[in-house]
């Protein structure tokens, strides 16, 4: 089918063509739509759960966050499943069943009565959270944008912030208004997943701009009356990788164990923060509002990483991102107050906005668009592994010892190591290609 006969018959071409702007940001707004839905299953969220559900059922905590650490096991297998799907048959068709099934299982935590019906459904919830979509919508943004790609996906990570901040939130107003029933809380939640995303992605999203006769960033495709490269568009110039090419570069693995090390920190703060907070004798309602504050942080700091993406070397911005996620952790062991529990949360919520932008835009900048995501999903069992292990880990020692005090400067070691990591990474160069 040729372009134009697609333009006449598919709404969303006809629609991509007639809009004042470029269409890529539509479609950045229907893929922040599901990064914001896919916090109903995100560690903040269930956090807000940990103690209600214990007190209620009786279950540990390391029972209770071992559903989103056993998900993140799960996850290193799906994620190939789910990069597959996304390169066979788009973004679309893998973002829009994710975010109806996410919809379902959430909702139907309400009848939850044993662990083992709470980790099929949570863990599926949690399933579609790390692998479908954040590697579909990173992925499709990453196929509309080249030059503009920082600033775009920071949108994405904006997205994911205000969903971050709002469903624990949420959570707890649902709470409140059923009495304190965190299994309404459950129900409504899934609910929301379905009104706030479903229509976008099935009317507004379009897998990538050659689909409706359009180029990334807009910009007027190239021609052969100009052989000048600076006068090429982005999407002409970057290198352009397999799957299969991309796994015989070192870059590729040194990418994927530096993913699964800083989501090792994320993780291992986000899931145990409210519970922290409450062993420190901070309220509910203030550790709920910590997480909140934590959120805001993130959307401050994905603009500012997804700005310096366009300005600066990726290695160096994702460098920084780590840096500044182990130095910020450490601030969790000087909370004594309520004050000092937003300012811990603020700050580290900046580090966690660069996690929601410059990992994908690393791997988009060093292998191309047109296998990534193949590519992602082979480099996203790294990261589900680093979460897997920071949810686990965390709570075990809090079994083990009483405290989380240990966590801390586990995780600033981390940091560390991914920092080396990257200082030694060097951007692959296919044969006969020049700088």
């Amino acid at each position: 089918m040729t372009t134009s006969t697609r333009q006449t018959t598919d709404p969303r071409a006809v629609l991509a063509n007639r809009t004042p702007f470029f269409y890529g940001w539509a479609v950045v707004l229907a893929a922040g739509s599901t990064m914001f839905v896919r916090n109903a299953a995100a560690t903040l969220t269930i956090a807000v759960f940990v103690f209600p559900m214990s007190e209620d059922l009786g279950w540990s905590r390391t029972l209770i966050v071992g559903a989103a650490a056993a998900a993140g096991v799960v996850s290193m297998f799906v994620s190939p499943i789910a990069g597959w799907i996304l390169q066979r048959y788009g973004a679309r068709t893998l973002m829009t069943s994710s975010v109806i099934l996410l919809g379902a299982v959430i909702l139907s935590l309400r009848w939850t009565t044993n662990p083992i019906s709470f980790y099929l459904l949570f863990g599926t919830g949690r399933l579609m959270f790390q692998a479908p979509l954040q590697i579909g919508a990173s992925t499709a943004v990453a196929q509309w944008f080249v030059r503009m790609r920082g600033r775009s996906s920071s949108i994405l990570g904006v997205s994911h912030s205000l969903g971050m901040g709002l469903f624990p939130l949420f959570a707890q107003l649902f709470m409140n208004a059923s009495n304190g029933d965190w299994r309404m809380a459950w129900f409504w939640m899934g609910i929301s997943v379905w009104v706030i995303a479903l229509p976008l992605t099935l009317l507004v999203f379009v897998n990538k701009p050659e689909d409706v006769g359009l180029t990334p960033d807009g910009d007027e495709p190239a021609t052969g009356d100009n052989d000048d490269p600076a006068m090429q568009p982005a999407a002409e110039k970057e290198e352009q990788w397999t799957l299969k090419e991309a796994m015989r570069t070192p870059a590729m693995w040194t990418l994927a164990v530096t993913g699964g090390l800083v989501f090792f920190i994320h993780t291992g703060v986000n899931i145990h923060q409210a519970a922290f907070l409450r062993d420190h004798g901070v309220s509910a309602s203030i550790a709920a509002s910590a997480l909140t504050v934590m959120a805001g942080g993130t959307a401050i700091g994905s603009i500012l990483w997804g700005n310096l993406l366009d300005r600066f070397p990726v290695k160096v911005v994702y460098s920084a991102t780590a840096g500044w996620l182990g130095g910020t952790a450490l601030l969790f062991l000087l909370v004594n107050s309520p004050a000092m529990a937003f300012t811990a949360a603020v700050l580290f919520g900046i580090g966690l906005g660069g996690l929601l932008v410059v990992p994908p835009v690393a791997v988009a900048h060093y292998f191309g668009r047109s296998s990534l995501g193949a590519i992602r999903g082979a480099t996203e069992p790294f990261v589900s592994g680093g979460q897997a292990l920071g949810a686990i880990g965390a709570g075990l020692i809090f079994d083990i010892t009483g405290s989380y005090t240990g966590t801390f400067p586990t995780f600033t070691a981390a940091a560390l190591i991914a920092i080396v990591l990257l200082v030694f990474t060097r951007r692959p160069r296919k044969p006969n290609t020049t700088d």
